[in-house]
């Protein structure tokens, strides 16, 4: 006869077995070693431990039919560099797509490109809502167009640079994504606070101890009034966006208190 502590168990153990994740993440790379940096650590490493989410790497050289496992070649018409195959990536799309852990999943293949849609939080938002991602990670100098053509849904740039390969892309969508989901973080208002999520950089931060080397925390953080806190906080993210992205600035419709937060915080700082 079971134990009250094995049936707990056995029934913890039903449970994970017929939990549906909130977001699958199927990762197509050829360096899967890679995705322990996010997937045991912080955030998404509780997620994934948790079964917010789930993330799987499938490598296109498993899908390859030579003694070498060979997934690139030379370009047509020249060049420098080697692309990587259509056939093994193709096939390896094909496989993430056949075995979803959501019965009614909404797929999207995401290739991580330079040419891209530069990724931003009103995207993060947007991709939050898939089920499954399938992510990309070319490597070399890219992947066959006839690739992205028939397989791939959106392409996702996260900057105005090249990396040596698409896998630090995919990475950071798992992890801006992850933050994004429910019970993802710990207080529940944390992602809302974040910078981008209004439009606006963050606020500065403080914690203890209260001075440190003749430096001191702002004495208006320090006298309990939620309120004036709240009105600070506000003008110096104001402050903040004008400062060091004041093409943001651009975007936003502010209030007539806003506008005369900001005009308060523009006179001081030139003061």
């Amino acid at each position: 006869m079971k134990s009250l502590t094995d049936e707990i168990t056995d029934k913890k153990s039903e449970v994970i077995k017929s939990f549906n994740p909130q977001l699958q993440f199927s990762a197509i790379t050829l360096f899967p070693e890679m995705f322990s940096a996010v997937t045991e650590y912080g955030v998404v490493g509780r997620a994934a431990k948790s079964g917010l989410i789930t993330v799987k790497c499938i490598n296109p050289r498993s899908f390859t039919n030579d003694k070498h496992r060979t997934v690139d070649d030379r370009p047509y018409g020249g060049g420098p560099g080697m692309l990587m195959k259509i056939e093994p990536l193709e096939k390896a799309i094909i496989a993430a797509r056949e075995q979803p852990l959501n019965k009614k999943d909404k797929t999207k293949v995401v290739y991580l490109s330079p040419q891209g849609k530069k990724l931003d939080q009103q995207l993060v938002k947007e991709l939050s809502q898939e089920e499954h991602l399938i992510l990309l990670s070319g490597r070399y100098e890219g992947i066959d167009q006839r690739l992205i053509e028939a397989q791939v849904d959106m392409e996702i740039s996260v900057g105005d640079f090249v990396l040596s390969g698409g896998e630090l892309a995919a990475m950071t969508v798992i992890d801006t994504v992850t933050r994004q989901l429910p019970n993802a973080l710990g207080h529940n208002d944390s992602a809302e606070q974040d910078s981008f999520e209004d439009g606006l950089l963050d606020h500065p931060h403080y914690t203890r101890p209260e001075k440190y080397n003749g430096l001191e925390v702002p004495a208006i953080l320090l006298g309990g009034d939620h309120q004036a806190i709240a009105r600070w906080r506000l003008q110096q993210r104001l402050g903040n966006t004008w400062l060091k992205r004041p093409d943001l600035l651009l975007k936003l419709d502010l209030s007539k208190s806003e506008e005369k937060l900001l005009e308060d915080f523009k006179r001081d700082h030139n003061a």
